[in-house]
């Protein structure tokens, strides 16, 4: 997940904007000078530091020392990473319970606002504590016990962080699926951590359009089943327009929330649980075809989760009403949204819609209505309604607003203008954060009372972080420079490997430079120490904020029978920051048509999903290859953006004449 962007970074490199004295007066961290005191802190005494910070927490036993335990050589054995080594807590009683205890249970924990206008529930943290209290002793009345694996498609609607609170409550393994994911793709989720449980909705509306969230699930286990794995239970929330389910409940399996959870007692006892026992698996995708069940432990991941989320947004939960516009299915979702905020004991606003639904003053409108101070977005979103223009954004107050956030893609330093000038009326410092599904929280931010901000820069490690750039050999670079960025050390909120394939998680991350945490990005780094994400250095895209894998894309295109190869490359967007653009190699026979390309992008959309539909089909006699039959990708991006004149050497190409081939193609 790339929070940031290099583009442009030297023509604004000193352009710079500082903390406003209203942010520095209220803030956790005030001024440059103490970040950096606390900084060094917690690499020269992470015992101390981060002792500090996780006994704000509460824990049934406390850790050993050290508080860290590592290996990140693989030369040195097999990678581990362990935090809080010999403590014993549990995630979701400190943030429901403790808050409760603590007397905050008529507390607002959600704000909740339907995909229409008008539709909203409230739900204080006393209301809260007994939702996911049914919902657990629901999932221990069919047998779910600690280690179990749970699995989750649905909307964002209350019900689902308190499902994935639920799960942290008795010790199972939550794995949440975006409910943008197709049959296909869920069932590979399923397929890959093999629940008996599916928890999910009738359906659900995202702006005007319909999404048949149990019948994709139906279709999903049918996969499952035909593959060798069969859930046992699927738990139905009704929801409006869908809410007649009867005709798609297959008996002995399927049961609705109404029948299975509103009945059950509103208490549960919590299962307090070793620091380094799994909580969830997240998905991302790779560069090979097969996702990657990325697993995040609990003692650890809890600790990230409430420090970040402290500092970065200088939260004050008496005061502060904050919005995370992220599905629960992203890892933004899970610590900025069912973690982070809750473990602080804050109200946060939760949407089911889209920003531009009824209309692109939706998110405005809903800031005012319930006085949000925080606001944290994708920048596929900043992009799609500055495109929408300004009048959208000032016919509302946004008075209430004090900091904004960025998330999940790059944000160019246009846009980051428009939302600090336009949005945030030069007022709100914009925390621009970097950190990825991998790091569970972030990694490289600003601190609204400390760090002068960039346009378009991540600009400083968050504590704890110690990163470095690499040349292509791996040697470390000092001072201003650009390369490979690693991380040099763990952090507590770090994942612990790829579920069911270590392997995998050490070649993924440890093997490419070794002892290091290689991130897949690259970066600059400027004259200040300040950190310019430059984009990803491997085969993985990042459209809207999702990270997909070039191979699932290409999987998905190559399984239509018309498409014997493609290649997949990305390509800078105006709004997505990065749209799909496909090569596609016909099958002897095959004619290019616009009804095929049609074909192939609706096969994507069902395989994977619409988010991962490529923008442009190029048709491809043959692809640029290397007499090892490796395909020269940066042939194909340059192709694909229009810079053929600077392709560079390509004698290693198989067959050099196919590049004109393919610019002579372009647009046909």
């Amino acid at each position: 997940m790339t929070g940031t962007t290099g583009v442009n970074s030297s023509a604004v490199a000193d352009e710079k904007f500082l903390p406003p004295d209203a942010i520095v007066e209220r803030a956790y961290v005030q001024g440059l000078p103490t970040y950096k005191e606390l900084y060094e802190l917690s690499l020269s005494d992470p015992d101390s530091f981060w002792s500090e910070q996780a006994n704000i927490l509460s824990w049934q036993k406390k850790w050993s020392s050290p508080i860290c335990k590592y290996n990140l050589d693989v030369d040195e054995g097999p990678v581990h990473i362990s935090w809080f080594d010999g403590a014993e807590t549990n995630l979701a009683w400190n943030a429901v319970d403790r808050n409760v205890e603590a007397g905050l249970g008529n507390r607002v924990a959600f704000y909740w606002e339907g995909n229409d206008e008008g539709v909203e529930r409230t739900v204080t943290y006393s209301e809260l504590k007994s939702m996911v209290c049914r919902i657990a002793n629901y999932l221990k009345s069919v047998g779910v016990k600690r280690g179990d694996d749970v699995t989750m498609y649905m909307a964002l609607v209350p019900e689902l962080p308190a499902a994935m609170l639920a799960c942290a409550r008795i010790g199972a393994v939550h794995s949440v699926v975006f409910g943008g994911f197709s049959a296909e793709a869920l069932a590979d989720r399923i397929l890959d951590s093999t629940p008996n449980v599916v928890i999910t909705a009738s359906g659900a509306m995202r702006g005007p359009k319909p999404i048949p969230l149990k019948a994709i699930v139906d279709d999903a286990l049918q996969i499952c089943e035909g593959k060798g794995h069969t859930v046992q239970h699927v738990l139905v929330l009704e929801q409006l327009p869908f809410s007649d389910v009867n005709g798609s409940m297959k008996p002995g399996r399927d049961v609705t929330w109404r029948e299975a959870v509103d009945s059950q007692p509103d208490e549960c006892p919590v299962e307090w649980m070793p620091a380094e026992a799994p909580l969830f698996k997240l998905y991302t995708s790779g560069s090979t075809g097969k996702p990657k069940g990325v697993l995040h432990t609990t003692g650890g991941y809890m600790v990230g989760a409430m420090v970040t989320t402290k500092f970065v947004f200088d939260i004050h939960p008496a005061s502060d009403v904050y919005w995370c516009t992220a599905d629960c299915g992203w890892i933004t979702g899970h610590t900025y949204v069912a973690y982070g905020p809750l473990l602080l004991g804050a109200t946060q606003v939760l949407f089911e819609g889209v920003p531009t639904w009824p209309d692109a003053g939706r998110c405005w409108s809903i800031v005012d209505k319930y006085k949000v101070t925080i606001f944290y977005t994708a920048p596929t979103a900043i992009r799609a309604l500055h495109a929408k223009g300004d009048a959208f954004v000032t016919r509302h107050s946004r008075s209430s607003l004090r900091l904004l956030g960025s998330v999940g893609e790059p944000i160019n330093p246009e846009a980051w203008r428009w939302y600090y000038e336009v949005v945030g009326c030069g007022r709100c410092p914009i925390m621009d954060t970097w950190w990825q599904t991998e790091t569970g929280a972030h990694m490289i931010t600003p601190l609204p009372g400390a760090t002068p901000l960039k346009p378009g820069c991540a600009t400083l490690p968050f504590f704890g972080v110690e990163p470095a750039v690499l040349d292509e050999k791996g040697n470390e670079l000092q001072g201003p420079c650009e390369g490979m960025l690693v991380i040099k050390r763990p952090w507590p909120s770090m994942m612990r490997t790829v579920a069911g394939d270590h392997k995998r998680f050490e070649q993924t991350y440890f093997s490419a430079y070794k002892g290091y945490y290689f991130t897949g990005d690259g970066c600059r780094r400027d004259a200040d120490g300040y950190y310019w994400i430059t984009g990803r250095v491997d085969d993985v895209l990042n459209v809207s904020g999702h990270r997909i894998g070039t191979a699932e894309v290409e999987s998905a295109l190559v399984s239509h029978p018309s498409c014997v190869e493609a290649a997949v490359v990305a390509v800078e967007h105006a709004i997505k920051g990065q749209s799909i653009y496909a090569f596609v190699t016909l099958m002897t026979g095959a004619e290019p048509s616009d009804a095929l390309r049609k074909e192939l992008i609706s096969t994507v959309r069902k395989v994977i999903g619409p988010f991962a539909a490529p923008d442009v089909i190029h048709w491809a006699p043959g692809l640029p290859k290397t007499r090892s039959g490796k395909i020269m990708r940066r042939v194909l991006r340059k192709i694909a953006s229009k810079e053929e004149d600077q392709l560079g050497d390509i004698s290693t190409l198989a067959d050099p004449s196919v590049v004109q081939q393919l610019v002579d193609l372009r647009g046909k």
